[in-house]
């Protein structure tokens, strides 16, 4: 069995990793001032904003990939604003993929950082706040440090959601070498070709892949144990 990686599977690779590197970084940077305020918040609309963020959970990647394609191409709101600012369309472009990634990997990163933020007892922000700290302060002073293990959760699950992510990023980016095909599009190919060797060796990779970044999480997450 042939035991090597072509350098269309290395291409793969490496445009997978850097989707997923690119989407994780922004939805921590988005993902954390939403987890923090449906974790803090009152508001009736909590409820159905938690709602749209958990919906790629069920939704199924076609679905989701159909209305974004739409949204994102020349039709589309988003199509019509980006060809404004001289962008031009997103569908079938790198950028593309990365958008529709955050979309439907937010959940993974949204909800382990909005338990954490739940998990922080209140009278460590009340003590801050008795000592003036402005919300900014405590925010950043007491509530991240806090919150570390779920920034770790929330790292891992969404890079790793992204890297396994096949329906949403063909509907989007289609097949293109070099540009959008990532790892999970080319182990398709290879079974389409009937090359089952290399299909194998791809998988085998996401299988060990998966396993090792299940296990640092498992291993090295601190949790309370009772």
């Amino acid at each position: 069995m042939e035991s090597s990686f072509s350098a269309a599977d290395l291409s793969a690779v490496w445009l997978t990793f850097k989707l997923a590197t690119t989407v994780t970084l922004i939805l921590l940077l988005v993902g954390t001032p939403i987890a923090w305020w449906l974790a803090r918040t009152p508001s009736r609309w909590k409820a159905p904003i938690g709602a749209v963020v958990a919906l790629p959970i069920v939704l199924p990647p076609t679905v989701l990939g159909f209305y974004l394609l739409i949204t994102m191409g020349p039709h589309g709101s988003i199509g019509h604003l980006t060809q404004t600012l001289g962008i031009g369309i997103l569908p079938f472009t790198f950028a593309g993929l990365v958008v529709a990634s955050v979309f439907y990997s937010m959940p993974f990163v949204v909800q382990p950082l909005q338990n954490a933020f739940e998990a922080i007892p209140e009278r460590a922000l009340e003590a801050a706040a008795t000592l003036r700290a402005s919300a900014p302060d405590r925010f950043f002073s007491v509530a991240l440090p806090l919150a570390k293990p779920g920034f770790l959760t929330a790292a891992v699950l969404g890079f790793a959601h992204t890297v396994g992510e096949f329906g949403v990023v063909l509907m989007i980016g289609g097949n293109i070498p070099g540009q959008t095909r990532v790892v999970s599009v080319q182990i398709y190919d290879h079974v389409e070709a009937i090359e089952y060797a290399q299909a194998h060796w791809l998988s085998a990779s996401m299988v060990a892949f998966s396993f090792v970044v299940l296990l640092l999480l498992y291993t090295f997450n601190p949790t309370k144990r009772k």
